[in-house]
Protein backbone atom coordinates (compact mmCIF):
# COMPACT_ATOMS: atom_id res chain seq x y z
CA UNK A 1 0.00 0.00 0.00
CA UNK A 2 1.90 3.07 -0.76
CA UNK A 3 0.48 6.75 -0.80
CA UNK A 4 0.67 8.78 -3.54
CA UNK A 5 1.16 12.30 -1.11
CA UNK A 6 3.85 14.23 -1.53
CA UNK A 7 7.48 13.79 0.56
CA UNK A 8 7.12 15.02 3.90
CA UNK A 9 9.09 18.36 5.15
CA UNK A 10 12.59 17.74 6.12
CA UNK A 11 12.72 17.51 10.08
CA UNK A 12 15.78 19.72 10.09
CA UNK A 13 14.99 22.92 12.13
CA UNK A 14 16.43 26.41 10.97
CA UNK A 15 17.40 27.56 14.84
CA UNK A 16 20.75 28.64 14.37
CA UNK A 17 20.77 29.60 11.02
CA UNK A 18 22.97 32.69 9.91
CA UNK A 19 20.46 34.95 10.10
CA UNK A 20 18.28 36.60 12.29
CA UNK A 21 15.27 35.67 10.63
CA UNK A 22 11.97 34.51 12.44
CA UNK A 23 13.02 30.98 13.87
CA UNK A 24 9.88 29.52 12.71
CA UNK A 25 9.84 29.51 9.19
CA UNK A 26 9.51 26.77 6.78
CA UNK A 27 11.96 23.99 7.46
CA UNK A 28 14.50 23.32 4.28
CA UNK A 29 14.88 20.26 2.20
CA UNK A 30 13.01 16.76 2.15
CA UNK A 31 13.22 13.98 3.74
CA UNK A 32 16.82 12.19 3.90
CA UNK A 33 17.94 8.75 3.81
CA UNK A 34 19.83 6.79 6.24
CA UNK A 35 23.43 6.00 5.67
CA UNK A 36 25.02 3.93 7.69
CA UNK A 37 27.01 0.64 8.59
CA UNK A 38 26.32 -1.69 11.12
CA UNK A 39 27.61 -5.45 11.85
CA UNK A 40 24.06 -6.95 13.40
CA UNK A 41 21.94 -7.85 10.28
CA UNK A 42 19.36 -7.66 12.06
CA UNK A 43 19.58 -4.14 13.45
CA UNK A 44 21.24 -2.63 10.50
CA UNK A 45 19.04 -3.04 7.62
CA UNK A 46 18.54 0.42 6.88
CA UNK A 47 14.96 1.29 7.85
CA UNK A 48 14.77 2.83 4.46
CA UNK A 49 16.21 -0.12 2.74
CA UNK A 50 14.11 -2.98 0.71
CA UNK A 51 12.20 -4.43 3.32
CA UNK A 52 13.64 -2.81 6.20
CA UNK A 53 11.38 -0.02 6.80
CA UNK A 54 8.63 -1.79 9.53
CA UNK A 55 6.54 1.74 8.35
CA UNK A 56 6.13 0.91 4.39
CA UNK A 57 2.82 -0.06 5.11
CA UNK A 58 2.16 3.51 5.94
CA UNK A 59 3.88 5.46 3.09
CA UNK A 60 6.30 5.37 0.45
CA UNK A 61 8.09 8.50 2.29
CA UNK A 62 11.00 7.60 3.86
CA UNK A 63 12.29 8.17 7.64
CA UNK A 64 13.39 11.91 7.90
CA UNK A 65 16.31 12.73 9.39
CA UNK A 66 16.41 15.49 11.78
CA UNK A 67 19.64 17.74 12.26
CA UNK A 68 19.19 18.18 16.32
CA UNK A 69 17.93 20.13 18.58
CA UNK A 70 19.54 23.81 18.57
CA UNK A 71 22.52 23.96 21.04
CA UNK A 72 20.72 26.88 22.98
CA UNK A 73 19.61 27.05 26.46
CA UNK A 74 17.42 29.66 26.45
CA UNK A 75 16.63 29.37 30.69
CA UNK A 76 19.52 28.20 32.02
CA UNK A 77 20.85 30.87 34.85
CA UNK A 78 24.63 31.25 34.09
CA UNK A 79 25.55 32.06 38.10
CA UNK A 80 27.63 29.25 40.27
CA UNK A 81 24.57 27.55 42.33
CA UNK A 82 26.70 29.60 45.33
CA UNK A 83 29.96 29.80 44.07
CA UNK A 84 31.39 32.67 42.03
CA UNK A 85 35.39 32.92 43.73
CA UNK A 86 36.19 34.59 46.30
CA UNK A 87 35.26 37.85 45.07
CA UNK A 88 31.20 37.25 45.31
CA UNK A 89 32.14 35.60 48.93
CA UNK A 90 33.40 38.43 50.16
CA UNK A 91 31.06 40.82 48.47
CA UNK A 92 28.46 38.63 50.29
CA UNK A 93 29.48 38.71 53.42
CA UNK A 94 30.77 42.22 53.23
CA UNK A 95 26.70 43.24 52.36
CA UNK A 96 25.35 41.27 54.84
CA UNK A 97 24.75 44.14 56.98
CA UNK A 98 22.98 45.70 54.26
CA UNK A 99 21.18 43.18 52.76
CA UNK A 100 19.12 42.89 56.14
CA UNK A 101 18.25 46.67 55.61
CA UNK A 102 17.25 46.23 52.03
CA UNK A 103 14.83 43.31 52.92
CA UNK A 104 13.49 45.72 55.87
CA UNK A 105 13.08 48.37 52.88
CA UNK A 106 11.31 45.74 51.03
CA UNK A 107 9.03 44.50 53.20
CA UNK A 108 8.09 47.90 54.23
CA UNK A 109 7.84 49.09 51.09
CA UNK A 110 4.90 46.01 50.24
CA UNK A 111 2.91 46.47 53.26
CA UNK A 112 2.64 50.08 52.30
CA UNK A 113 1.32 49.02 49.17
CA UNK A 114 -0.37 46.92 49.25
CA UNK A 115 -2.42 48.96 52.29
CA UNK A 116 -2.81 51.77 49.60
CA UNK A 117 -3.85 48.97 46.91
CA UNK A 118 -6.46 47.62 49.55
CA UNK A 119 -7.82 51.24 50.09
CA UNK A 120 -7.95 51.90 45.84
CA UNK A 121 -10.19 48.68 45.41
CA UNK A 122 -12.60 49.10 48.54
CA UNK A 123 -16.04 49.48 47.85
CA UNK A 124 -15.52 49.48 43.73
CA UNK A 125 -17.92 46.98 42.56
CA UNK A 126 -15.86 45.67 39.48
CA UNK A 127 -13.34 44.06 41.72
CA UNK A 128 -15.14 41.90 44.11
CA UNK A 129 -12.47 39.23 45.14
CA UNK A 130 -11.40 39.58 41.13
CA UNK A 131 -11.91 41.29 38.17
CA UNK A 132 -14.73 40.27 35.68
CA UNK A 133 -14.99 40.66 32.02
CA UNK A 134 -16.50 43.48 30.78
CA UNK A 135 -15.64 45.57 33.95
CA UNK A 136 -14.90 49.16 33.44
CA UNK A 137 -12.19 51.58 33.82
CA UNK A 138 -10.53 52.15 37.06
CA UNK A 139 -12.28 55.74 38.25
CA UNK A 140 -9.74 58.45 38.34
CA UNK A 141 -9.72 59.23 42.42
CA UNK A 142 -8.72 55.25 42.45
CA UNK A 143 -5.81 55.44 40.44
CA UNK A 144 -4.33 58.05 41.74
CA UNK A 145 -4.56 56.70 45.14
CA UNK A 146 -2.51 53.61 43.00
CA UNK A 147 0.58 56.24 42.66
CA UNK A 148 1.13 55.21 46.35
CA UNK A 149 1.80 51.44 45.19
CA UNK A 150 3.68 52.79 42.36
CA UNK A 151 6.46 54.78 44.22
CA UNK A 152 5.95 51.67 46.89
CA UNK A 153 7.04 49.91 43.58
CA UNK A 154 10.32 51.83 42.83
CA UNK A 155 11.08 51.16 46.32
CA UNK A 156 11.09 47.76 46.02
CA UNK A 157 13.33 48.32 43.17
CA UNK A 158 15.69 50.34 44.72
CA UNK A 159 15.92 47.51 47.66
CA UNK A 160 16.81 45.34 45.16
CA UNK A 161 19.86 47.32 43.79
CA UNK A 162 18.35 49.03 41.12
CA UNK A 163 19.28 52.38 42.41
CA UNK A 164 19.21 53.61 38.74
CA UNK A 165 17.75 52.54 35.52
CA UNK A 166 18.77 53.63 32.34
CA UNK A 167 16.28 54.26 30.04
CA UNK A 168 16.14 54.94 26.45
CA UNK A 169 13.60 56.19 23.86
CA UNK A 170 9.97 56.77 25.35
CA UNK A 171 6.76 54.77 25.49
CA UNK A 172 4.12 55.96 22.56
CA UNK A 173 1.18 57.44 23.08
CA UNK A 174 -1.65 55.53 24.36
CA UNK A 175 -3.81 56.33 21.00
CA UNK A 176 -1.06 55.19 18.98
CA UNK A 177 0.21 52.01 20.68
CA UNK A 178 -2.02 50.19 22.93
CA UNK A 179 -0.79 47.29 23.33
CA UNK A 180 3.11 47.02 24.80
CA UNK A 181 5.17 44.06 24.29
CA UNK A 182 8.42 43.58 26.23
CA UNK A 183 11.14 40.08 26.97
CA UNK A 184 10.85 38.52 30.52
CA UNK A 185 14.00 37.86 31.83
CA UNK A 186 13.37 38.69 35.65
CA UNK A 187 10.39 38.65 38.11
CA UNK A 188 11.70 42.67 38.06
CA UNK A 189 10.41 43.75 34.69
CA UNK A 190 6.63 43.55 36.16
CA UNK A 191 7.43 46.06 39.03
CA UNK A 192 9.14 48.37 36.64
CA UNK A 193 6.27 48.07 34.38
CA UNK A 194 3.73 49.05 37.13
CA UNK A 195 5.68 51.62 38.49
CA UNK A 196 6.73 53.26 35.20
CA UNK A 197 3.18 52.60 32.76
CA UNK A 198 0.57 51.40 35.43
CA UNK A 199 -0.63 49.10 32.82
CA UNK A 200 -3.24 46.25 32.31
CA UNK A 201 -1.69 43.13 32.25
CA UNK A 202 -2.40 39.31 31.21
CA UNK A 203 -1.22 36.70 34.18
CA UNK A 204 -1.96 33.72 34.60
CA UNK A 205 -5.07 32.75 36.96
CA UNK A 206 -2.86 30.98 39.68
CA UNK A 207 -1.27 34.50 40.29
CA UNK A 208 -4.56 35.91 41.67
CA UNK A 209 -3.70 33.51 45.03
CA UNK A 210 -0.12 34.93 45.64
CA UNK A 211 -0.44 36.75 49.14
CA UNK A 212 0.03 40.84 48.87
CA UNK A 213 0.96 40.44 45.06
CA UNK A 214 -2.75 39.35 44.09
CA UNK A 215 -4.43 42.05 45.36
CA UNK A 216 -1.99 44.55 43.64
CA UNK A 217 -2.28 42.81 40.25
CA UNK A 218 -6.18 43.05 40.56
CA UNK A 219 -5.78 46.86 40.94
CA UNK A 220 -4.37 46.90 37.21
CA UNK A 221 -7.59 45.50 36.16
CA UNK A 222 -5.77 41.91 35.49
CA UNK A 223 -6.97 40.02 32.12
CA UNK A 224 -6.53 36.43 33.86
CA UNK A 225 -5.82 33.66 31.35
CA UNK A 226 -5.51 29.56 31.53
CA UNK A 227 -2.66 28.97 28.71
CA UNK A 228 -4.07 25.32 28.14
CA UNK A 229 -7.92 26.09 27.92
CA UNK A 230 -8.64 27.59 24.69
CA UNK A 231 -11.78 29.07 26.04
CA UNK A 232 -10.22 31.29 28.35
CA UNK A 233 -7.67 32.20 25.91
CA UNK A 234 -9.69 33.13 23.65
CA UNK A 235 -11.81 35.13 26.35
CA UNK A 236 -8.10 36.58 27.35
CA UNK A 237 -8.21 37.88 23.36
CA UNK A 238 -11.24 39.58 23.56
CA UNK A 239 -10.80 41.41 26.56
CA UNK A 240 -7.41 42.65 25.03
CA UNK A 241 -9.30 43.73 21.92
CA UNK A 242 -11.88 45.48 24.21
CA UNK A 243 -9.80 47.50 26.43
CA UNK A 244 -6.87 48.19 24.07
CA UNK A 245 -9.67 49.65 21.81
CA UNK A 246 -10.79 51.82 24.40
CA UNK A 247 -8.72 54.67 25.91
CA UNK A 248 -10.42 55.08 29.12
CA UNK A 249 -8.25 52.20 29.85
CA UNK A 250 -4.51 52.13 30.79
CA UNK A 251 -1.77 50.55 27.75
CA UNK A 252 -2.21 46.29 28.00
CA UNK A 253 1.05 44.68 28.89
CA UNK A 254 2.20 41.42 27.50
CA UNK A 255 5.32 39.28 27.76
CA UNK A 256 4.61 37.44 24.72
CA UNK A 257 7.52 34.90 25.82
CA UNK A 258 5.05 33.18 28.22
CA UNK A 259 7.68 32.78 30.62
CA UNK A 260 11.23 33.88 31.46
CA UNK A 261 14.74 33.23 29.98
CA UNK A 262 18.14 34.19 30.37
CA UNK A 263 18.33 37.02 27.98
CA UNK A 264 20.51 35.22 25.60
CA UNK A 265 17.81 34.12 23.50
CA UNK A 266 14.33 35.19 22.15
CA UNK A 267 12.17 31.94 22.46
CA UNK A 268 8.46 31.67 20.24
CA UNK A 269 6.04 34.62 21.10
CA UNK A 270 2.22 33.60 21.69
CA UNK A 271 -0.10 35.23 19.36
CA UNK A 272 -2.67 36.86 22.08
CA UNK A 273 -0.79 40.12 21.73
CA UNK A 274 -0.70 40.44 18.29
CA UNK A 275 -4.78 38.58 17.16
CA UNK A 276 -6.88 42.08 17.89
CA UNK A 277 -4.33 43.78 15.15
CA UNK A 278 -3.61 46.90 17.43
CA UNK A 279 -0.44 48.91 16.77
CA UNK A 280 2.19 47.33 19.18
CA UNK A 281 5.27 49.30 21.21
CA UNK A 282 7.96 46.36 21.81
CA UNK A 283 10.02 47.16 24.94
CA UNK A 284 13.38 45.10 25.25
CA UNK A 285 14.79 44.88 29.02
CA UNK A 286 18.76 44.54 29.04
CA UNK A 287 20.53 43.75 32.18
CA UNK A 288 24.30 43.70 32.07
CA UNK A 289 26.56 42.07 34.46
CA UNK A 290 29.87 40.76 35.03
CA UNK A 291 29.36 38.54 38.34
CA UNK A 292 25.77 37.78 38.56
CA UNK A 293 23.44 37.00 36.18
CA UNK A 294 20.18 38.05 36.86
CA UNK A 295 17.67 36.01 35.05
CA UNK A 296 15.20 33.71 36.52
CA UNK A 297 15.95 30.56 34.98
CA UNK A 298 16.75 27.57 36.99
CA UNK A 299 17.16 29.51 40.09
CA UNK A 300 15.02 29.54 42.82
CA UNK A 301 13.06 33.04 43.58
CA UNK A 302 14.65 33.27 47.62
CA UNK A 303 18.02 32.49 45.97
CA UNK A 304 17.71 34.99 42.77
CA UNK A 305 16.08 37.56 45.85
CA UNK A 306 19.19 36.77 48.20
CA UNK A 307 21.95 37.34 45.52
CA UNK A 308 19.83 40.39 44.51
CA UNK A 309 20.09 41.69 47.74
CA UNK A 310 23.88 41.18 48.06
CA UNK A 311 24.99 42.89 44.92
CA UNK A 312 26.65 46.56 45.25
CA UNK A 313 24.50 47.56 42.29
CA UNK A 314 22.43 45.97 39.74
CA UNK A 315 22.34 46.91 36.05
CA UNK A 316 19.08 47.33 34.34
CA UNK A 317 18.54 49.03 30.54
CA UNK A 318 15.34 48.96 29.45
CA UNK A 319 14.99 50.67 25.69
CA UNK A 320 11.42 51.76 23.83
CA UNK A 321 11.82 50.64 20.19
CA UNK A 322 9.68 51.84 17.22
CA UNK A 323 5.90 51.18 17.11
CA UNK A 324 5.60 47.85 15.13
CA UNK A 325 1.70 48.10 13.04
CA UNK A 326 -0.07 45.10 12.14
CA UNK A 327 0.21 44.34 7.95
CA UNK A 328 -1.48 45.66 5.79
CA UNK A 329 -2.57 42.70 3.33
CA UNK A 330 -5.63 41.21 5.74
CA UNK A 331 -3.79 37.50 4.63
CA UNK A 332 -0.83 38.07 6.80
CA UNK A 333 -2.42 37.17 9.92
CA UNK A 334 -0.80 37.27 13.86
CA UNK A 335 1.92 34.73 13.21
CA UNK A 336 3.30 37.25 10.53
CA UNK A 337 2.61 40.36 13.32
CA UNK A 338 4.28 38.40 16.10
CA UNK A 339 7.61 37.60 13.64
CA UNK A 340 7.94 41.17 12.84
CA UNK A 341 7.83 42.20 16.47
CA UNK A 342 9.98 39.42 17.22
CA UNK A 343 12.31 40.31 14.22
CA UNK A 344 12.37 43.85 15.75
CA UNK A 345 13.61 42.82 18.94
CA UNK A 346 15.91 40.26 18.36
CA UNK A 347 17.75 42.71 16.15
CA UNK A 348 17.68 45.39 19.10
CA UNK A 349 19.01 42.55 21.80
CA UNK A 350 21.26 41.34 18.98
CA UNK A 351 20.20 38.03 19.96
CA UNK A 352 18.92 35.11 18.26
CA UNK A 353 15.10 34.21 17.88
CA UNK A 354 14.70 30.27 18.13
CA UNK A 355 11.57 27.80 17.97
CA UNK A 356 11.24 27.14 21.72
CA UNK A 357 8.74 27.89 23.50
CA UNK A 358 6.94 27.96 27.17
CA UNK A 359 6.15 23.91 26.99
CA UNK A 360 9.75 23.78 26.70
CA UNK A 361 10.05 25.48 30.04
CA UNK A 362 7.67 22.61 31.18
CA UNK A 363 9.61 19.79 30.20
CA UNK A 364 12.39 20.98 31.37
CA UNK A 365 11.27 21.73 35.08
CA UNK A 366 9.20 17.82 34.85
CA UNK A 367 13.14 16.99 33.99
CA UNK A 368 13.99 18.91 37.15
CA UNK A 369 11.61 17.36 39.55
CA UNK A 370 12.40 13.73 38.16
CA UNK A 371 15.67 14.23 39.34
CA UNK A 372 17.39 14.03 36.55
CA UNK A 373 21.13 15.15 34.79
CA UNK A 374 21.48 17.83 32.09
CA UNK A 375 17.35 18.63 32.01
CA UNK A 376 17.67 20.86 29.00
CA UNK A 377 18.69 17.84 26.76
CA UNK A 378 14.70 17.06 27.17
CA UNK A 379 13.68 20.35 25.34
CA UNK A 380 12.16 20.10 22.09
CA UNK A 381 11.73 23.05 20.25
CA UNK A 382 8.02 22.87 21.09
CA UNK A 383 6.75 26.12 18.74
CA UNK A 384 8.48 24.12 15.74
CA UNK A 385 7.32 20.94 16.54
CA UNK A 386 3.50 22.31 16.94
CA UNK A 387 4.24 24.07 13.53
CA UNK A 388 5.54 21.10 11.84
CA UNK A 389 3.21 18.43 13.20
CA UNK A 390 0.56 20.03 15.28
CA UNK A 391 1.74 18.27 18.82
CA UNK A 392 0.49 20.62 21.46
CA UNK A 393 2.34 20.33 25.23
CA UNK A 394 -0.35 18.53 26.81
CA UNK A 395 0.34 15.71 24.31
CA UNK A 396 4.28 16.24 24.37
CA UNK A 397 4.13 16.17 28.21
CA UNK A 398 2.03 12.78 28.18
CA UNK A 399 5.05 11.11 25.91
CA UNK A 400 7.51 12.51 28.40
CA UNK A 401 6.11 10.70 31.50
CA UNK A 402 6.49 7.63 29.40
CA UNK A 403 9.83 8.66 28.20
CA UNK A 404 10.70 9.21 31.92
CA UNK A 405 9.96 5.42 32.81
CA UNK A 406 12.13 4.11 29.94
CA UNK A 407 15.28 4.84 31.92
CA UNK A 408 16.84 7.77 30.17
CA UNK A 409 20.90 7.82 31.08
CA UNK A 410 22.61 10.87 32.42
CA UNK A 411 22.54 12.78 28.95
CA UNK A 412 19.05 11.81 28.25
CA UNK A 413 19.14 8.98 25.76
CA UNK A 414 17.26 5.78 26.13
CA UNK A 415 18.42 2.28 25.10
CA UNK A 416 16.60 -0.17 22.89
CA UNK A 417 16.32 -2.56 25.80
CA UNK A 418 15.14 -0.13 28.07
CA UNK A 419 12.39 1.45 25.30
CA UNK A 420 10.91 -1.77 24.42
CA UNK A 421 11.04 -3.44 28.31
CA UNK A 422 8.52 -0.12 29.25
CA UNK A 423 6.13 -1.76 26.83
CA UNK A 424 6.85 -5.99 27.96
CA UNK A 425 8.79 -6.47 24.58
CA UNK A 426 12.25 -7.63 23.58
CA UNK A 427 14.82 -5.97 21.31
CA UNK A 428 13.18 -8.80 18.12
CA UNK A 429 14.00 -8.16 14.84
CA UNK A 430 10.96 -6.31 14.15
CA UNK A 431 11.44 -4.40 17.33
CA UNK A 432 15.08 -3.42 16.22
CA UNK A 433 13.88 -1.90 13.33
CA UNK A 434 11.23 0.52 14.62
CA UNK A 435 13.90 1.79 16.91
CA UNK A 436 16.14 2.61 14.53
CA UNK A 437 13.54 4.52 12.58
CA UNK A 438 13.39 6.96 15.54
CA UNK A 439 17.53 6.44 15.83
CA UNK A 440 18.46 7.72 12.73
CA UNK A 441 21.49 8.85 14.14
CA UNK A 442 22.89 5.34 14.79
CA UNK A 443 24.06 5.82 18.24
CA UNK A 444 22.25 2.71 19.94
CA UNK A 445 19.86 5.29 21.61
CA UNK A 446 17.32 8.36 21.04
CA UNK A 447 16.99 11.62 22.67
CA UNK A 448 13.06 12.50 24.03
CA UNK A 449 13.28 14.71 20.64
CA UNK A 450 13.69 12.29 18.70
CA UNK A 451 11.29 9.79 20.27
CA UNK A 452 8.57 12.98 20.14
CA UNK A 453 8.82 14.05 16.46
CA UNK A 454 9.02 9.85 15.22
CA UNK A 455 5.61 9.65 16.66
CA UNK A 456 4.24 12.67 15.47
CA UNK A 457 5.93 12.00 11.93
CA UNK A 458 3.86 8.64 12.18
CA UNK A 459 0.84 10.18 13.42
CA UNK A 460 1.11 12.56 10.34
CA UNK A 461 1.50 9.83 7.79
CA UNK A 462 -1.54 9.37 5.33
CA UNK A 463 -2.42 6.08 5.67
CA UNK A 464 -1.97 5.92 9.65
CA UNK A 465 -5.30 6.50 10.59
CA UNK A 466 -7.20 3.83 8.07
CA UNK A 467 -4.28 1.48 9.03
CA UNK A 468 -5.22 1.57 12.38
CA UNK A 469 -8.81 1.09 12.11
CA UNK A 470 -7.66 -1.91 9.22
CA UNK A 471 -5.80 -3.41 12.42
CA UNK A 472 -8.27 -3.65 14.49
CA UNK A 473 -10.82 -4.67 12.15
CA UNK A 474 -9.01 -7.62 11.27
CA UNK A 475 -7.48 -8.68 14.55
CA UNK A 476 -11.10 -7.98 16.67
CA UNK A 477 -13.09 -11.16 17.63
CA UNK A 478 -16.29 -11.32 14.74
CA UNK A 479 -18.63 -11.95 18.13
CA UNK A 480 -17.21 -9.72 20.71
CA UNK A 481 -15.90 -6.78 18.66
CA UNK A 482 -12.67 -6.34 21.26
CA UNK A 483 -9.52 -8.30 21.47
CA UNK A 484 -8.71 -10.12 24.37
CA UNK A 485 -4.97 -11.04 25.87
CA UNK A 486 -4.91 -14.27 24.08
CA UNK A 487 -5.75 -13.01 20.68
CA UNK A 488 -3.45 -10.30 21.29
CA UNK A 489 -0.75 -12.73 21.86
CA UNK A 490 -1.64 -14.51 18.64
CA UNK A 491 -1.44 -11.19 16.70
CA UNK A 492 2.39 -10.91 18.04
CA UNK A 493 3.51 -14.26 16.83
CA UNK A 494 2.16 -13.10 13.01
CA UNK A 495 5.17 -10.77 14.02
CA UNK A 496 7.41 -13.29 14.97
CA UNK A 497 6.94 -11.92 18.72
CA UNK A 498 6.97 -13.60 21.72
CA UNK A 499 6.77 -11.83 24.51
CA UNK A 500 6.93 -13.32 28.38
CA UNK A 501 3.39 -13.56 30.39
CA UNK A 502 4.79 -10.57 32.27
CA UNK A 503 5.39 -8.67 29.15
CA UNK A 504 2.63 -9.67 27.43
CA UNK A 505 0.32 -8.69 30.11
CA UNK A 506 2.04 -4.94 30.27
CA UNK A 507 1.66 -4.72 26.80
CA UNK A 508 -2.35 -5.78 27.15
CA UNK A 509 -2.43 -2.91 29.29
CA UNK A 510 -0.95 -0.37 27.64
CA UNK A 511 -3.54 -1.19 25.11
CA UNK A 512 -6.67 -1.94 27.45
CA UNK A 513 -6.85 2.20 28.14
CA UNK A 514 -9.61 1.68 30.60
CA UNK A 515 -8.48 -1.22 32.14
CA UNK A 516 -11.64 -3.44 31.67
CA UNK A 517 -9.53 -6.51 30.07
CA UNK A 518 -10.74 -6.64 27.19
CA UNK A 519 -9.15 -4.48 24.57
CA UNK A 520 -12.20 -2.16 22.30
CA UNK A 521 -12.03 -0.32 19.72
CA UNK A 522 -11.65 2.80 21.45
CA UNK A 523 -8.75 1.87 23.52
CA UNK A 524 -7.23 0.55 20.37
CA UNK A 525 -7.39 3.51 18.53
CA UNK A 526 -6.41 5.43 21.47
CA UNK A 527 -3.30 3.33 22.56
CA UNK A 528 -1.86 3.94 18.71
CA UNK A 529 -2.66 7.58 19.04
CA UNK A 530 -0.54 7.68 22.10
CA UNK A 531 2.46 5.20 20.59
CA UNK A 532 1.85 5.27 16.81
CA UNK A 533 4.90 3.17 16.27
CA UNK A 534 3.08 0.16 17.65
CA UNK A 535 1.07 0.05 14.52
CA UNK A 536 3.95 -1.85 13.40
CA UNK A 537 3.08 -4.75 15.46
CA UNK A 538 0.19 -5.33 13.38
CA UNK A 539 1.56 -4.80 9.54
CA UNK A 540 1.57 -8.53 9.20
CA UNK A 541 -2.75 -8.35 9.38
CA UNK A 542 -2.73 -5.45 7.93
CA UNK A 543 -1.12 -6.93 4.54
CA UNK A 544 -3.02 -9.87 5.20
CA UNK A 545 0.33 -12.06 5.69
CA UNK A 546 -0.13 -15.71 7.54
CA UNK A 547 2.89 -16.92 9.97
CA UNK A 548 2.44 -20.38 9.71
CA UNK A 549 4.77 -21.97 12.23
CA UNK A 550 6.54 -25.47 11.23
CA UNK A 551 6.65 -28.01 13.89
Amino acid sequence: MASTSPSPTSLSTPLLSGSVAPARAAANGHANNHRHGHDDSDAAASVCGDGGDPFAFLSEDRPPRDRGPSPADPFRNGTPAWGGGVYAWARTLLLLPVAALRLALFGLAIAIGYAATWVALRGWADVQGRPREGAGPMPAWRRRLMWITRISARCILFSFGYHWIRKKGRPAPRELAPIVVSNHISYIEPIFFFYELFPTIVSSESHDALPFVGTIIRAMQVIYVDRFSPASRKAAVNEIKRKAACNSFPRVLLFPEGTTTNGRFLISFQHGAFIPGYPVQPVVVRYPHVHFDQSWGNISLLKLMFKMFTQFHNFMEVEYLSVVYPPEIKQENALHFSENTNYAMARALNVLPTSYSYGDSMIMARAVEAGKANCSNYMVEMAWVKDMYGVNTAEAMELLEHFLAMNPDSDGCVKAQDFWAHFGLDCSPLCKKIFHYFDFNIKDSITFRQFLVGCAHLKKQPLFQGACETAFEKCRDPETSDISRGQLADILRLSMLLPSDDGMLKLFNTFDVDGDEKISRDDFIRCLGRFPFLIALFAAPINGEVYIEIV
